[in-house]
């Protein structure tokens, strides 16, 4: 199995299956990262295409001092951010019932990595930075030093939106939902 090094350098020497390596490596968990933040299957597999298609577009400028994981994450979260600021746009002009928006169930037979449907409502409801936050730190199991080089925030910043997003979901699910608080 090659590393990530390696198929990046194949890549950049024109073979293109090698890229095609690289999306077969990450496409589940940057999926899953969409997913949980954008909501929706069709968001979530615009933002995962458009990522991968600027990631390739872009692999000339890619510093192999960063792993190529967190340089493919920093660019999907500023796509699923791009989408989140695009359907604020887009709800302020149509008519949006929140209620039933969080309640409505994941799509059947989806491989999210979070199965409770439950906690895929609760995490629709909290602050999209607490949400990016909390799925960086527990869904994807990044340090606080990974997060802050993918997210630009500072350490204590993600930290608090941990906290704080975590907090609102145990205000969401009850006390019996629990995280480690290791901030």
């Amino acid at each position: 199995m090659m590393t990530d090094a390696e198929l990046v350098a194949r890549t950049r020497a024109g073979e293109s299956d090698a890229f095609g390596s690289l999306v077969a490596r990450y496409f589940d968990a940057c999926f899953r990262f969409a997913y949980h933040m954008l909501g929706e299957r069709a968001d979530a597999e615009d933002a995962v295409q458009e990522s991968f298609l600027r990631a390739y577009l872009a692999i000339g400028r890619y510093d192999e001092r960063d792993q190529f994981r967190g340089w493919l994450f920093r660019i999907l979260t500023n796509q699923c951010r791009n989408y989140l600021t695009s359907r604020g746009r887009r709800s302020r002009r149509f008519v949006q019932d929140d209620v039933a928006l969080a309640a409505a169930p994941a799509p059947p037979g989806l491989a999210t990595g979070v199965e409770d449907a439950a906690l895929l409502s609760a995490l629709a409801q909290i602050d999209p930075l607490q949400r990016e936050a909390i799925l960086l730190k527990y869904a994807e199991g990044l340090e606080y030093g990974e997060m802050s080089a993918m997210t630009g925030a500072g350490e204590s910043a993600l930290k608090m939106r941990v906290k704080r997003g975590s907090e609102r979901l145990r205000a969401i699910l009850g006390p019996s939902f629990n995280v480690s608080d290791d901030t």
